[in-house]
């Protein structure tokens, strides 16, 4: 029951911290007039993928997300307002040239890991540049490389904020009834 009740707090704040970068990676994006996009230019979309655990393995440079989350949350800014999830499979293809140019094989994205350790008071936080997405059972393995922070020594709920990518390829128009300014298909 211990153990139950330890993983249901880490879960919560996990929850928390997604919420919280919801609301701030927005609003960070909307703190200057050059960051801004004009309504007519196609939106930028950010994901976020959650696990109940982390493996890292330091010499391969691979992270595990251990029974990641099958459906990949994603997102806009303003004044767009896009937002839904995809199934993993969907996810994956905006790693192919069956994306468009703007695909993350091409331009691998960075992405904020966010990790709750057992034992720690607050979670550990880096920065990285993930590339190679690969399924492994219900894990998720991505090659990184630290752009800033430190790898967490052990792992535990896991959310993973993935930088942007262009409106389009399988994260297209009308995509889960959210169209191009406005609802519906388009």
């Amino acid at each position: 029951m211990k153990n139950f009740v330890e993983f249901n707090k880490s879960l919560n704040r996990a929850w928390l911290v997604f919420l919280l970068a919801a609301v701030i990676m927005p609003m960070a994006a909307c703190s200057g007039p050059a960051l801004r996009t004009s309504s007519t230019e196609a939106p930028q979309l950010m994901f976020v993928q959650s696990a109940e655990d982390l493996k890292v393995d330091p010499a391969a440079n691979t992270l595990r997300l251990v029974k990641v989350n099958q459906q990949t949350l994603y997102f806009s800014d303003r004044p767009q307002r896009i937002a839904g999830h995809v199934k993993m499979a969907d996810y994956l293809k905006e790693w192919t040239a069956k994306a468009g140019k703007d695909n993350f094989g091409e331009d691998p994205p960075n992405a904020t890991l966010s990790v709750y350790e057992p034992g720690q008071s607050d979670n550990t936080v880096v920065v990285v540049e993930i590339t190679n997405p690969v399924i492994d059972g219900a894990d998720l393995i991505y090659s990184y490389r630290i752009i800033n922070g430190t790898m967490p020594a052990n792992g535990g709920p896991t959310a993973l904020f993935i930088d942007w990518i262009r409106y389009g390829g399988v994260v297209g128009r009308g995509f889960h009834g959210v169209g191009y300014r406005g609802r519906g298909v388009y």
